[in-house]
C-alpha cells in the first residue's frame, strides 16, 4: 500500500550537491571493500565483495559473538574464572602474556580479545567454552552457516596463519553481515568500542591495551568494531559509525599499511554520510495496522512499530516509496503485549529502504466460550439484517 507520508518526507529532504561525495568501486583501495546500512541491508558500495580472502584478527569478531551469545544464554558468566592452558599461553603475536595455569575472569579476557586482539586470551576462552580450540572452531563454522556467511571458513579462533599455511577466510560481504549481526549481540558493542583497557588492574596492571581501531578517536561517530593484520591478510578493518540515526558498516581488506587502511575506511564512511540520510517514518508506538483475532479479547488489536522507525534515502532525491505490512495469519491467543506479529518493509522500486518487526500494542486473551457464542450470534444477526 502507498503511504501518505511520502510527500512529507520528500519535503523534508535536504537538497545537497554532491560535489565531493562521488565514489566508485574502481576508486577504492585495498583488496576488497563493502559499505552498507545494517538496519535496511542496503549496500552502497562494494569491491570484490564475494571473494574469500584472509582476514587475520577480523575473525575474532566471530569469537566474540560466540562468547557473548553464550553469556546471554546463561551458559557462561562474565565472572567465570578461566584457566590458561600451556597451549593458550604459547600463542604468539598480540597477547596479554598469559602464563600457564593463570586464572582471569572471562569478562577481562573478553576485553583482551576485543581491545588488544590477544591471541592467548582468545584460545584460553575458546578452550574454556568448547573444551578445545578445534571444537570451538567447529562452533565458529556452524554459526557462520547459520548467519548465511557463505564465503567464510575458520581454521582457528585467532586469525593467525597455521603452520601449514591455512588461514581464516571471509569475504568483505560476509564480514559486513557478521558485523550487522554483532550489533544485535548484547554487550558486544561495549567491548569493541573501548579504546583503552588495563589488564590485571588489581595486581600488576600489565599490560595496558590500546585498540588498533584508531577511528574510535579520530572519526566522529565510530564506535566499533575490529581490526586485523597478518602478512597474508594485510591490514584489515571493519568499522561501524552512527550519525543522526544513520548507521553504516564499512569493511576494507588487504591494505599495505595501517594508514592506507584508515584512509580507505574514511573514504567509505565519508561517502555514506555525505550521500545518504536517515529519516523518521514512524515514531515509536505508532499503530500501522490492526490484528484481527476472531477468538481473542479484544477482537481487534493495534499493531505498532516497537521503536522509532527510520528509512535511509539519498540526499536531495525525491522518493516515492511503498510500505508493505505482513501480519502472521496463524497467530492464536493468548498473545502478549510486545510480541512480534509481523513485519513492515519500505520499498523504493525493489530496493529496501528500511524494515522492522511489528508488535501487538496490548495483551490479547482468549475469549471465554459464552462470549465467543455471543460474538458469533451477533455476527450472524448482522449478516441476516
Amino acid at each position: 500500500m502507498r503511504t501518505g507520508l511520502a510527500a512529507g518526507l520528500v519535503a523534508a529532504l535536504i537538497c545537497w550537491t554532491m560535489c565531493s561525495g562521488a565514489c566508485t568501486a574502481a576508486e577504492l583501495t585495498g583488496r576488497a571493500a563493502y559499505l552498507m546500512d545494517p538496519y535496511s541491508g542496503r549496500v552502497f558500495l562494494e569491491k570484490a565483495s564475494d571473494e574469500p580472502v584472509p582476514v587475520a584478527s577480523i575473525s575474532k569478531l566471530m569469537t566474540l559473538v560466540l562468547i557473548l551469545e553464550a553469556v546471554e544464554r546463561g551458559e557462561l558468566a562474565l565472572t567465570d574464572l578461566v584457566t590458561a592452558s600451556p597451549f593458550a599461553a604459547s600463542k604468539r603475536g598480540s597477547r596479554i602474556w598469559l602464563e600457564a595455569g593463570e586464572q582471569l575472569p572471562l569478562g577481562e579476557l573478553v576485553y583482551a580479545i576485543a581491545v588488544g586482539s590477544a591471541n592467548d586470551a582468545a584460545v584460553a576462552v575458546a578452550e574454556y567454552m568448547a573444551g578445545s580450540e578445534a571444537a570451538f572452531v567447529e562452533l565458529m563454522n556452524r554459526r557462520a552457516q547459520e548467519l548465511g556467511l557463505t564465503a567464510s571458513r575458520f581454521v582457528n579462533c585467532t586469525g593467525l596463519p597455521e603452520e601449514n599455511g591455512e588461514c581464516n577466510l571471509m569475504s568483505a560481504k560476509d564480514a559486513a553481515l557478521l558485523a550487522r549481526h554483532a550489533l544485535t549481540v548484547p554487550r558486544l558493542m561495549e567491548y569493541v568500542s573501548t579504546y583503552e583497557y588495563t589488564m590485571r588492574a588489581d595486581t600488576t596492571k600489565i599490560p595496558v591495551l590500546w585498540n588498533a581501531n584508531k577511528l574510535l578517536r579520530r572519526y566522529y561517530g565510530v564506535d566499533g568494531m575490529k581490526t586485523g593484520f597478518t602478512t597474508e591478510a594485510g591490514y584489515c578493518l571493519i568499522a561501524t559509525a552512527e550519525r543522526d540515526n544513520l548507521r553504516l558498516i564499512a569493511v576494507t581488506l588487504g591494505h599495505q599499511t595501517e594508514e592506507e587502511r584508515e584512509s580507505a575506511a574514511r573514504t567509505l564512511l565519508d561517502y555514506g554520510f555525505r550521500k545518504y540520510q536517515s529519516l523518521q517514518l514512524y515514531p515509536e508506538g505508532t499503530a500501522v495496522s490492526a490484528l484481527d483475532c476472531p477468538t481473542g479479547d479484544p477482537r481487534l488489536a493495534n499493531v505498532v512499530v516497537p521503536a522509532d522507525f527510520y528509512v535511509t534515502v539519498e540526499r536531495g532525491t525525491e522518493v516515492d516509496f511503498s510500505v508493505v505490512i505482513k501480519l502472521d495469519k496463524d497467530l492464536r491467543p493468548p498473545i502478549d503485549k510486545g510480541e512480534a506479529v509481523g513485519t513492515i518493509t519500505v520499498l523504493y522500486a525493489d530496493e529496501v529502504l528500511g524494515s522492522s518487526v511489528l508488535t501487538v500494542a496490548e495483551d490479547v486473551r482468549k475469549v471465554s466460550f459464552p462470549a465467543l457464542i455471543g460474538r458469533l450470534a451477533q455476527a450472524l444477526a448482522e449478516a441476516v439484517f
